[in-house]
């Protein structure tokens, strides 16, 4: 039994502890800023025990960014470039395998590709990425390119989602990544990001992923121009489609930090901020398996917190991760498979390496860059 007893949770309450769907005007109340915090975190961590148990899910994974250049000028990012712009770049062939022989030779499970949009470069280029990484290296998952990219893609070829996706499969594509979901609600959606797919698009192309097969993640974007309001809409759209098709994994509320970015005047959102988003999306999507408190943008603190908010993954070793440190994240480039092993036991969390899709990972002691993947993961409840 919670400790819960400020009068407006009650009825909140009373469904989270029966197992019942709380409503959108129950998400607007979580999001009040007199609704208890606290209270909130215990709700939150009532389902995330429910689900999950008291382990806590990381991966040893690294990002490939494979240019900045992009045509979109989405006015809350860091990490674009123009054509001509001296911090562009864009890596060649050998650049690319080489980074696939780093994350193999460290141990990594998954890359995490996301870039620019070139404009360029044709489909075949990102599709050769995919392919000439998992040739090189058959057993590295690669979670590839955003709804907003395969849009792109849709757009260059001039042919439907699904035959951009089967041809990404075809050449080694293992998931998909949640970004580009930023927030669907057009009133804010068109002043962040005016040209990019819009959330009918982004659902498609998620909706098209799931029945092809393919696991894939769903995010937020919060902190920046959205209200309560526009987060609620944002996950009820999210737990819809959810409903429709069960192929969302993981979801990843993504903390706005405004630095280097058009948006420079907005403050970040504050820890307290975060744990609010965490512990209500944990609430609300009732049918996603698995919550992520993303260390790089939470920071180390905040998101050890997190595990008793709600979430049950704190991500994993991150190399190489820019976009987010372009825009001013002052976390680690990156953490050893010891650090995050020992802010989980801090947080009173059992750590649980896992792979992209949540089987569990076991390391041979004598080549802890070797490991054997089992079909399941432990200790969880649904």
């Amino acid at each position: 039994m919670l400790s819960t007893t400020h009068p407006k949770l009650k009825p909140i309450r009373e469904k989270v502890e029966a197992g019942a769907r709380l409503s959108a005007e129950d998400g607007l109340l979580l999001c009040e800023p007199d609704t208890p915090l606290q209270e909130i975190g215990e709700l939150a961590n009532m389902v995330r025990e429910r689900i999950n148990g008291h382990v806590a899910f990381y991966n040893i994974n690294t990002h490939l960014n494979p240019t900045n250049v992009c045509v979109y000028r989405c006015n809350f990012c860091a990490f674009r470039a123009d054509l001509r712009d001296p911090k562009g770049y864009v890596m060649t062939d050998e650049q690319i395998v080489a980074r696939g022989r780093e994350a193999v030779e460290h141990g990594c499970t998954e890359m995490h590709i996301v870039g620019g949009l070139h404009h360029q470069k044709p489909f075949d280029w990102y599709l050769n990425i995919v392919r000439i990484l998992h040739e090189a290296y058959p057993p590295l998952h690669l979670k590839a390119w955003t709804a907003v990219e395969i849009n792109w893609f849709e757009f260059l070829t001039k042919r439907t989602v699904q035959a951009v996706l089967q041809d990404l499969i075809d050449a080694g594509l293992g998931s998909l990544p949640g970004g580009g979901a930023e927030i669907f609600h057009p009133s804010v959606r068109d002043q962040i990001c005016e040209h990019k797919a819009d959330a009918d698009k982004w659902l498609e192309v998620h909706r098209t992923a799931h029945q092809l097969g393919l696991k894939t993640n769903c995010t937020m974007l919060y902190g920046h121009l959205e209200q309560p309001h526009h987060r609620i809409d944002h996950l009820m759209r999210l737990r819809q489609l959810q409903d429709e098709t069960g192929g969302f994994q993981t979801f990843i509320p993504l903390a706005f930090h405004p630095a280097n970015t058009g948006l420079s005047h907005i403050p970040k959102p504050s820890s307290l901020t975060d744990l609010r988003t965490i512990a209500v999306s944990r609430l609300m999507l009732d049918n996603v398996p698995h919550v992520k408190a993303y260390w790089i943008m939470l920071g180390v603190g905040t998101a050890q917190v997190a595990l008793s908010y709600g979430a049950d993954d704190i991500d994993g070793t991150v190399r190489h991760e820019l976009i987010y440190h372009d825009a001013g994240a002052t976390t680690p480039e990156a953490l050893s498979v010891d650090d995050i092993r020992r802010l989980i036991a801090a947080a009173g969390r059992e750590p649980v390496e896992r792979d992209t899709l949540y089987r569990l990972v076991v390391r041979e002691p004598a080549a802890p860059s070797r490991g054997s993947v089992r079909t399941a993961a432990p200790c969880v409840a649904g």
